[in-house]
């Protein structure tokens, strides 16, 4: 499975902080829980790289 490839899965996201002062993504899907923690500039690192493929996401035909 890549990028390119659809799945046809549902699946749940939650972002928040959490109270230890990091930033949490959290996915549940099928039963499964997958936290992710990351410090804040890790955290502003992931949304810089969501923006820009949003950007490259709109370009495309």
């Amino acid at each position: 499975m890549g990028i390119n490839t659809e799945r046809d899965v549902e699946a749940n996201m939650q972002i928040g902080p959490t109270d230890q002062g990091m930033v949490r993504i959290f996915i549940e899907a099928d039963g499964v829980e997958i936290p992710m923690d990351f410090d804040p500039e890790e955290a502003e690192e992931i949304a810089d790289e969501l923006r820009a493929a949003a950007q490259a996401a709109r370009t495309v035909k």
